[in-house]
């Protein structure tokens, strides 16, 4: 009779360790909503402070090259002189008389001007360049955050299954064990799984809260708040 119990509870802890390894193997792909990551990388571009500062960058830039070329003006100067008609200048003597406009210009600014303004240009360009690099970076950011909180979700219902299971053959092998037909070694045994499991799934737990964690750093919201 003992022979038989005993090989009903190495069955039990067989089943549990089937039940777990299935539960490692079960794929979390269906949990991916592609929609619900859309928002959370909107999200993301909307409130991140890196992507603000990018967009800084790329506005005062802008604002730079607009002022380069606006700045072509500098390599003029004018300036009038006033003659009255009825006076009599000996020491400077003019041969026109009332107002005299002149406009002088400044080579070497008229000259450099054009390759200020391509650098100006070019400063743009890589300022939109980088805002267009950390744009792709911050998608990707926020796919692997987002996938490695389902990856943790999935682990933490297989780590229930398996504490659930875990109690229930605790229970059963409890239950012979009181009536003298299993072995303390075979009850120690499911109880001390049993505790690891437990173990297991407070480790996933705190696994859980640190993805969600990662992934909001980004959002600047709670996840609960993206719908």
């Amino acid at each position: 009779m003992k022979r038989k119990v005993t090989l009903l509870s190495i069955l039990l802890l067989l089943a549990l360790s089937v039940t777990q390894v299935q539960a490692q193997q079960e794929s979390f792909l269906s949990d991916v909503n592609y929609s619900y990551l859309d928002k959370l990388i909107a999200t993301a571009k909307k409130n991140y402070p890196e992507v603000k500062a990018r967009q800084a960058a790329v506005n005062s830039s802008r604002a730079l090259l607009t002022q380069s070329k606006m700045a072509w003006f500098d390599a003029f100067t004018a300036s009038y002189i006033y003659s009255p008609r009825n006076s009599l200048n000996l020491v400077n003597p003019t041969f026109f008389n009332g107002y005299q406009i002149s406009i002088s210009v400044n080579l070497g600014t008229l000259l450099a001007k054009p390759f200020a303004t391509k650098a100006a240009h070019e400063t743009y360009n890589i300022a939109q360049y980088q805002q267009q690099q950390y744009n792709l970076t911050l998608e990707a950011t926020v796919k692997r955050l987002y996938y490695s909180y389902l990856e943790a979700q999935a682990d933490l219902r297989n780590r229930s299954r398996a504490v659930t299971d875990g109690e229930i053959a605790v229970k059963q092998l409890k239950y012979t064990f009181q009536k003298g037909e299993t072995t303390f070694h075979d009850y120690n045994e499911a109880l001390t799984s049993l505790y690891n499991q437990n173990s297991f799934k407070v480790i996933t737990e705190m696994n859980v809260l640190t993805a969600k964690a990662n992934i909001e750093e980004y959002l600047g919201v709670k996840l609960e708040e993206v719908k």
